[in-house]
C-alpha cells in the first residue's frame, strides 16, 4: 500500500470512530452490564414517571466551563445528564429537561444561588462551582442544593425522590414517640441540659429523610393519647409509657393504621449517658426497651435482658489495644439475610445492628408473622447485663449457636386488642368537691377492623448517624452510606403506609461490594485461631501484671528494691513477656497468610494477564498474516 493509502486509511478509520460513538451515544438504547443494573430505570422510577399528571420543569445546573474541574466531575455530571433524559423519555413528554451552565456573574449563577443551589470548593484551584439540580411543578420547587460523586450509588434515588417530592401537597402524618433524641433536643429539653450546661444533642438524618415523605407530629411519652389526624405512627426505644397511652398505640392498630415498633435491649445512646452520669456520681439510666402487655397481646416474644449475636457476620471493631477483631454482637448482615419476597427488603444489600435483641411469635388466629431481617444459623445469645466490659474475644466464646434470630418481622392481619377489658382507668381520684365529671363514652376496639401492619425490629442504634454514614465524609458536610440502615428505615415506614414507588429505587443504594471469599477465609481462621490467641493474651496479661508488682515495691527510702532474687524475677517475667508476644504475633501473622496469598496471587494475575494476552494477540495475528 502507498504512504498516501496508508494516511488515507488512518484517517478514514479516526472519522469512523469517531462517527461510530457520535451515533452510540445519540441512540436511546443502552447495555447495562452491571450486576444491581444501576444504569437502568427500576420499576419503582417507571411507575412513579407513568404518575406524573402536572408537568415538571428540571433545571440541571453544572459549572462545566469553570478551569481545573476534575475529572470525577465531569463524568459525574456527565452521569447525571444522562439519567435525567431518561427520565425525561420516561414521562412521555411530563418531564422537561434544562442543562444550564451558570458561569460566574451571570443571571443564571444568580437564578441558582437564589434557588437554594450550594457552591461547591474545587480544592485544586480554590474556584466554587454550582452543582445541582432545581424541580418546578405548577408553584412548587424542590430542589438538590448539591450533587457530588460521593453519592453516585444513590443517583436515581435521590432525583426520584425529588420528582415524588415536588408532587407531594398535602403530606401524610406521622406521629414519632422516642426517648432518644432522634429529632434532636426538644425545647424543654434545651431549657434543662442549659441550666446544667450540657451541648444539646444533634438530630439524626433518618428523621431528615422521614420528613420528605411525612410530615412528623412529635408525641411525648407523657402523654395519655394520640394527636387526631395521624396517618402512621413510628415508637422508638418506648420505655415507662402510661397505661393511657398504650391503649392509644392498641387502638390506633386496631383502627387499621400503621405502626412502627423499634425496641432494644442494649441502647449505645443510654449506654454512653451512663458513662457520662457515673463520671457525676448519678443514677445509671435504663438502656433496654419493651411494651410487653402488647407484644405479649399480639403474639410476639421478645426478651428485653438478651442479645443477639452472629458469628458468621460478625462486624469488625477496634479493641482497646487497637488491634482490628470481628465482635459478633454488632451485626454486618448482608443480602442473603433480608427476606427477598418483601417489597421492604428485597434490593437491600447490608445492614448494621448493633447488640440487638431477638424475635419470636406465638401463632395467633388472624395474624402472619413474616420474618424481614434473619441472622444465620450460627447465632446465640448473651444476657445484656454482662455486655459493660465484655471484649470481642469474649464475647465470641459466650454465643452458643441455637440457629436462626429474627431482628425484623413484619405482623399482618386482625389483631386482638390488648386491653379486652377496655380503657385502663384513670389512677387519679377524682376530687369529690369538684362533682362527677361527665364521660365521654367512647367505643373501644376489641379486633382490628381491618387488615393492620405492625412493623416490629429488635434494635434501635442503626437509625443513629454513626452507624448509617462514614463520619469522616459526614463531618465534611457530605453523607457517603456505610450500609443500606437508611434505606431500610424509609422502605419500612413507607411499605407500611402504602408509599411504595420509592422502595425498588432505594434498593440500589450501595455499590460496595464485599470480597465473600476473603471474608470466609477471615471467619475460618479466627475460628481456628482464636482460642489459641485467647489464652495467649490472658497469659500475656498475667506475667504483665506480676512484672508491675515486681517493679512497683518500694523500699524504705522510695526505691527500687533490688535484691538478687527480685531481678531474676523480672528477667524471667520479661522473656516470658517477650516469648508470648512474639508467639501472638506469630498467631496473627496466621490469621491473614491465606488472604495475603490471595492478594498477592491476585496481583500476579492482574499485573501479568495485560502483556499476556496482548502476546497471544500478536503470536495469533502474524501467524494468521503469514498464512
Amino acid at each position: 500500500m502507498k504512504p498516501s493509502g496508508k494516511v488515507l486509511a488512518l484517517v478514514l478509520l479516526f472519522v469512523g470512530l469517531v462517527l461510530i460513538n457520535y451515533l452510540a451515544s445519540s441512540l436511546p438504547v443502552r447495555v447495562d452490564a452491571t450486576a444491581e443494573r444501576i444504569y437502568t430505570l427500576s420499576s419503582g422510577t417507571r411507575a412513579l414517571l407513568g404518575k406524573v399528571e402536572e408537568p415538571i420543569i428540571l433545571d440541571f445546573y453544572f459549572s462545566k466551563s469553570a478551569s481545573g474541574l476534575p475529572i470525577a466531575y465531569k463524568n459525574y455530571a456527565a452521569r447525571v445528564e444522562e439519567m435525567l433524559r431518561q427520565y425525561a423519555r420516561g414521562s412521555r413528554g411530563k418531564i422537561t429537561l434544562n442543562v444550564i451552565d451558570p458561569r460566574p456573574d451571570t443571571p443564571e449563577e444568580e437564578r441558582a444561588t437564589a434557588a437554594g443551589i450550594q457552591p461547591q470548593l474545587i480544592p485544586a484551584t480554590g474556584e466554587q462551582i454550582q452543582f445541582g439540580l432545581i424541580a418546578t411543578q405548577a408553584d412548587q420547587q424542590k430542589l438538590l442544593s448539591t450533587l457530588t460523586p460521593q453519592r453516585e450509588q444513590f443517583l436515581e434515588y435521590d432525583l426520584s425522590q425529588l420528582i415524588y417530592s415536588v408532587q407531594q401537597i398535602d403530606k401524610k402524618k406521622l406521629g414519632l414517640l422516642t426517648s432518644l433524641p432522634l429529632q434532636g433536643t426538644s425545647p424543654q429539653e434545651m431549657q434543662m441540659m442549659m441550666m446544667m450546661r450540657q451541648q444539646p444533642q444533634p438530630g439524626q438524618f433518618v428523621v431528615s429523610e422521614w420528613e420528605k415523605t411525612f410530615q412528623i407530629v412529635r408525641v411525648e411519652a407523657s402523654a395519655t393519647e394520640l394527636p387526631a389526624g395521624l396517618d402512621a405512627l413510628a415508637v422508638i426505644h418506648p420505655q415507662n409509657l402510661p397505661p393511657k397511652l398504650q391503649f392509644a398505640i392498641d387502638q390506633f392498630l386496631l383502627a387499621g393504621k400503621p405502626v412502627f415498633l423499634a425496641v432494644d435491649p442494649s441502647s449505645q445512646y443510654f449506654k454512653r449517658q451512663g458513662g457520662q452520669q457515673a463520671m457525676m456520681g448519678g443514677p445509671q439510666p435504663n438502656v433496654s426497651s419493651d411494651l410487653p402487655a402488647l407484644l405479649h397481646a399480639y403474639g410476639v416474644n421478645y426478651d428485653s435482658q438478651k442479645v443477639s449475636g452472629d458469628l458468621d457476620h460478625a462486624a469488625q471493631v477496634q479493641t482497646q489495644s487497637g488491634q482490628a477483631a470481628r465482635f459478633p454482637l454488632w451485626m454486618n448482615l448482608r443480602h442473603e439475610n433480608f427476606n427477598a419476597t418483601s417489597l421492604a427488603t428485597a434490593q437491600l444489600n447490608s445492614a448494621l445492628f448493633i447488640e440487638a435483641g431477638s424475635l419470636s411469635f406465638t401463632p395467633a388466629p388472624g395474624l402472619t408473622f413474616t420474618p424481614l431481617v434473619e441472622t444465620s444459623a450460627q447465632a446465640g445469645d448473651v444476657a445484656a447485663a454482662s455486655l459493660q466490659f465484655i471484649q470481642p474475644e469474649e464475647a465470641a466464646r459466650q454465643i452458643v449457636p441455637s440457629g436462626k434470630k429474627t431482628i425484623a418481622a413484619l405482623i399482618t392481619g386482625k389483631f386482638k386488642s390488648a386491653f379486652p377489658e377496655g380503657p385502663p382507668k384513670d389512677e387519679k381520684t377524682a376530687d369529690p368537691a369538684a362533682g362527677p365529671k361527665p364521660e365521654t363514652p367512647t367505643a373501644a376496639l376489641a379486633e382490628s377492623k381491618t387488615s393492620s401492619a405492625l412493623f416490629l425490629i429488635a434494635d434501635t442504634d442503626w437509625l443513629f448517624d454513626n452507624y448509617m454514614f462514614d463520619m469522616r465524609y459526614r463531618n465534611a458536610g457530605m453523607l457517603v452510606p456505610m450500609n443500606d440502615n437508611l434505606a431500610l428505615a424509609s422502605n419500612s415506614l413507607d411499605f407500611i403506609s402504602g408509599s411504595s414507588d420509592l422502595i425498588s429505587i432505594r434498593g440500589k443504594g450501595t455499590s460496595v461490594r464485599d470480597f465473600e471469599v476473603v471474608r470466609t477465609m477471615e471467619i475460618s481462621a479466627q475460628k481456628k485461631y482464636q482460642e489459641k490467641l485467647t489464652a495467649l493474651e490472658a497469659r500475656l496479661q498475667q506475667v504483665q501484671a506480676k512484672l508491675t508488682e515486681l517493679q512497683g515495691k518500694k523500699g524504705e527510702a522510695n526505691r527500687l528494691v533490688v535484691s538478687p532474687e527480685v531481678m531474676k524475677a523480672i528477667e524471667d517475667f520479661q522473656k516470658q513477656q517477650s516469648a508470648i508476644q512474639s508467639e501472638r504475633r506469630q498467631i496473627r501473622r496466621a490469621l491473614r497468610e491465606d488472604t495475603d496469598a490471595l492478594e498477592n496471587r491476585l496481583l500476579l494475575v492482574n499485573l501479568l494477564s495485560g502483556p499476556l494476552l496482548i502476546g497471544a494477540f500478536g503470536l495469533w495475528f502474524a501467524r494468521s498474516r503469514k498464512k
